[in-house]
């Protein structure tokens, strides 16, 4: 058990019940400020810091642990003579437990703050308490997470092996933290890619590379719980996040989405999840196998029945109905994650990050309009519902691999190309998978995700017979791409915005 403790914490959540069995077993504890008064209100005997050392707290409470009587029982070695020679003349007793967590300067950039009140949630103390207690882990147990209380307590006897991993975490948190102060002051001249370990996963892209899943701020993926299945692959969680992505164009729409190697193979809207379900996993029956499906709303019982019957990876909605939980069991290999804020998206991604080799690169997340003030028709009519179908269009084209063609009905996709190094290429397969699973389908719409260079790819709609067209434009050949466009009487929109994915 621990003797004597040191405490201060900013966040408070389950301290009480944290310290509660050691001070009923007579552990001594040294506190300061707030979380002196927090513990003495509910019945802790503490000693308040300004005891320990003698001095008290000024400026404000930005001076009090700063003081070697606080120092030397964190720093001081076990097998030291001298060390322990010099607690004992100032009258001093080893710390073997430190519990401290920063002032929320994270939670503060939330806020409309000041530069001075940011300034006041700048942690000095905290981060040399906690730096100083993880140096000598080989006699101090040191917390910064509240969520480490319940294993810490659970653990009779914390041995070397934990202690250095709880210090491993403060050293983590405490860089975190001064990253977070740095880019404040810096104005984002500079990004820090902050996150902590959340698994480390099989493997990576294939089996001979080594991958790990680390969670950053606010809302992501490693919020959903996970129903059941197979442990996530990383492949996986890429497919699952360029699912949810492409989901998020469809706040108002109810929206299934089938995804395969980063890419919508089938997206459909309906009066109901079910139907969306249904038309989603008709757009593209064979690339659907094995792929990812993403719901927007509840996952039924008819839905369940449907996604029994397919092989699949994944499947990820905000919520399910015991019907269908029960009837997704059976399948037992089958990821089912469940994550209400699977449509809400959190202000921490809207910086994007890539690797390259020797850095990385930063840019804004890039935002899909499924209709613009900006959008100009440039050749023809449009009535209501060809608009409609447009919006849809472009809005899954904006998902997918550059080079990019979407060829879709009103609320369903047909073809999609993806991923080619020319435009003519990419219309071509798109095309082929429409009259290959779709050689009925009389109405058809194209959205391109950026300009069309020449007329060609135009009169390559004309002949599977596009209703409409939707492109960025911008391109040097506009004029002859319009002309192409009325000579054969297919109305074009320019949206002048494009969105690549590279």
């Amino acid at each position: 058990m621990f003797k004597n403790a040191l405490v201060s914490v900013s966040n408070k959540v389950g301290l009480e019940e944290f310290l509660r069995p050691y001070a009923n077993q007579g552990m001594r504890i040294v506190s300061s400020g707030g979380t002196a008064s927090y513990l003495e209100e509910r019945g802790f005997q503490v000693v308040r810091v300004k005891d320990q050392t003698g001095f008290p707290e000024v400026m404000g409470g930005r001076v009090k642990t700063l003081h070697p009587n606080i120092h030397m029982p964190i720093l001081q070695r076990a097998d030291n003579p001298e060390d322990q020679a010099l607690l004992r003349e100032y009258g001093l007793e080893a710390f073997d437990l430190v519990v401290v967590n920063l002032y929320p300067f994270k939670e503060g950039l939330k806020k409309d703050h000041s530069e001075s009140e940011m300034v006041e949630l700048v942690d000095i103390g905290g981060p040399t308490l906690l730096r100083a207690s993880a140096k000598n882990f080989d006699s101090v147990t040191v917390v910064c997470d509240p969520e480490d209380y319940q294993w810490v307590q659970k653990t009779k006897e914390i041995d070397h092996q934990s202690r250095k991993k709880l210090a491993a975490k403060v050293f983590d948190h405490v860089s975190d933290y001064d990253r977070h102060i740095a880019d404040y002051l810096m104005d984002s001249t500079t990004h820090g890619l902050h996150g902590t370990l959340h698994k480390t996963l099989r493997y990576g892209e294939n089996p001979s590379q080594s991958a790990a899943w680390f969670k950053g701020e606010g809302q992501g993926l490693h919020e959903a719980e996970i129903l059941q299945g197979k442990e996530l692959s990383y492949n996986n969680l890429l497919d699952l996040d360029a699912a949810v992505q492409a989901l998020r164009q469809f706040q108002d729409e109810i929206t299934v989405i089938s995804v395969k190697h980063n890419n919508p193979c089938g997206v459909a809207s309906d009066a109901t999840i079910a139907s969306a379900l249904e038309k989603s996993l008709k757009a593209d029956p064979v690339s659907v196998f094995g792929g990812i499906i993403a719901l927007n709303r509840e996952i039924d019982g008819a839905c369940a029945r449907q996604l029994s019957a397919l092989f699949l990876e994944c499947i990820v909605a905000p919520s399910i109905s015991p019907e269908a939980k029960e009837l997704l069991a059976a399948k037992k290999n089958l990821r089912v994650l469940i994550w209400p804020n699977l449509l809400q998206e959190s202000l921490h991604t809207e910086t994007q990050f890539r690797t390259v080799l020797g850095g990385y690169l930063t840019q804004d997340q890039d935002r899909v309009a499924g209709h613009s003030d900006n959008w100009k028709l440039v050749s023809g009519e449009l009535s209501p519902v060809d608009w409609k179908a447009l919006s849809f269009a472009w809005r899954v084209c904006a998902c997918l691999k550059s080079n990019a063609i979407a060829v879709t009905g009103v609320d369903q996709t047909l073809g999609l190309g993806m991923g080619q190094v020319n435009r003519v290429d990419a219309v071509e397969q798109a095309f082929g998978r429409a009259a290959k699973f779709h050689p009925e389908q009389s109405d058809k719409f194209l959205a391109s995700d950026a300009f069309f260079p020449f007329p060609d790819s135009i009169e390559l709609a004309a002949q599977h017979g596009v209703k409409a067209i939707i492109q960025p434009g911008g391109s040097i050949k506009d004029d002859a791409v319009i002309a192409k466009a009325k000579e054969l009487g297919i109305p074009m929109v320019f949206t002048g915005t494009r969105h690549f994915r590279h």
